[in-house]
């Protein structure tokens, strides 16, 4: 299916060549926005509720520690391959089918969030403008991010340069609104209102709310230019998210005595605090139905051996989760959702373990990078690798010691690799690649 005339193919399927490849400060605007999203606006209030600041700090600071190193390692290979997550999976422990479970546990799992994060902009739209039910704004909203995520990474970058600066700019004034009557230095010093949280606990909230954003980082540093690029803009998004928004979630917390500070900044500065929901959606709503997109495109090239455009699937995406959003549909799922997030640190762990350690498929990219095409064949299953998926999710999930998102982690990629040493990493059938020369005409070339 060729749908270019709908939006951007965006190298759904294939390398995204140099000429496609974008600065680091255009990409780490980005991922900036991503972070400073009203969810860590939330996680910050909830640390301030239950913790004293300096507790919350350290909180902030060893998950936004876990959360670069992970988002360094997984980001690199995205950068030097300069393949989309689901993708690098056929070649990182996974194999063809494997990627494919990983690609539609993307799809689903984003587009679950896209539709929820439509139905929090629309109640704000609806308190602020009016004239339409709260449904009418899940749809509007939500279709008015899918036409922005058509057009593939060019438009989503402009989007960020304009919802970033505007976001912070707003945050801003509404922090200082509600702060202006209570002294810093008492701020900094008060008890947590709240029931006492560990750093132990504040530390898995922070790494584990972000984790699955930092597991699909290929996304986004395929199109970065270097190795280097993906550190710098990682480093910088991530630490100025965590504590520009997660410490103001803290002071305000600490201000008001409570862990619902949405509610607190619409209510003390009304259109302002409401467009600060809107555009803290924004910034990360058009990533989660663009990587959604890309998972799809995958498990269907897959499954299926055709290459559907992306953004005909984009569209047909955005529109089934605007629809559900305004049917309310979503709310019932969140609880899936947040299952469905257990099993994507261990992919992780996995594809680091494979691509620096085992590299039992590496030298397939390896000779097929410089002349940006694909390896002509991938494992179907790899066994033991969907073994160590499963397990390693399991203990994420039941194991109550320490992180549970890192546990995961970490006992994926050191069985990964355990099993590579003993030789059981082994491909079973093999798949012929459908996209294996460079895609002409993918995308909108790199301006910037």
């Amino acid at each position: 299916m060729a749908g270019t005339s709908v939006g951007a193919d965006d190298y759904a399927l294939a390398r995204v060549p140099e000429h496609a490849r974008y600065s680091w400060w255009s990409v780490a605007t980005q991922r900036f926005g991503q972070i400073s999203a009203l969810s860590q606006f939330l996680l910050g209030a909830t640390l301030g509720f239950g913790m004293s600041f300096w507790t919350a700090f350290w909180a902030l600071t060893l998950g936004a520690v876990i959360l670069e190193l992970v988002a360094i390692l997984i980001g690199v290979i995205g950068a030097r391959e300069g393949l989309q997550t689901s993708v690098i999976a056929r070649w990182t422990g996974f194999g063809q089918a494997g990627s494919s479970l990983i690609g539609l546990a993307i799809g689903i799992s984003l587009i679950g969030w896209f539709g929820i994060q439509s139905a929090v902009s629309a109640a704000g739209l609806s308190q602020l403008i009016g004239v339409l039910p709260t449904w009418g704004w899940s749809l509007v909203f939500g279709l008015a991010v899918t036409l922005v995520v058509l057009r593939g990474f060019h438009s989503m970058a402009w989007v960020a340069y304009v919802t970033v600066p505007a976001f912070l700019v707003l945050v801003g004034w509404s922090i200082i609104s509600e702060l202006s009557d209570h002294s810093f230095s008492s701020l900094v010093n008060a008890a947590p209102p709240g029931p006492q949280l560990s750093l132990l606990e504040g530390t898995t909230l922070v790494a584990g709310g972000f984790i699955v954003g930092a597991v699909i980082t290929p996304d986004m540093t395929r199109f970065n230019r270097s190795v280097g690029d993906v550190v710098k803009q990682t480093v910088l998004g991530i630490t100025l998210g965590e504590y520009v928004i997660g410490l103001v979630g803290v002071l305000l917390a600490h201000a008001v005595g409570s862990a619902n500070v949405i509610t607190i900044v619409t209510s003390s500065v009304g259109w302002v605090g409401t467009l600060v929901i809107i555009l803290g959606t924004i910034k990360i709503n058009d990533w989660n139905l663009y990587s959604s997109g890309l998972g799809v495109v995958n498990f269907i090239g897959t499954v299926f051996g055709r290459h559907v455009n992306r953004a005909v699937v984009t569209l047909v995406v955005g529109v089934l989760g605007s629809v559900l959003a305004a049917g309310g549909i979503l709310d019932k799922f969140t609880d899936f959702l947040i299952f469905l997030g257990v099993a994507f640190p261990p992919i992780a762990g996995i594809m680091v373990a494979e691509y620096f350690v085992v590299k039992r498929w590496r030298p397939d990219l390896d000779a097929t990078r410089a002349a940006g095409t694909l390896p002509a064949t991938a494992p179907t299953w790899v066994p033991a690798t969907i073994v160590i998926w499963i397990g390693a999710a399991l203990i994420g999930k039941y194991v109550a010691w320490g992180l549970p998102s890192i546990n995961s982690l970490v006992v994926g990629f050191a069985a990964y690799v355990v099993a590579g040493k003993l030789g059981l990493i082994r491909g079973v059938g093999t798949s012929r690649t459908m996209d294996s020369a460079p895609t002409a005409a993918a995308a909108v070339p790199a301006t910037s």
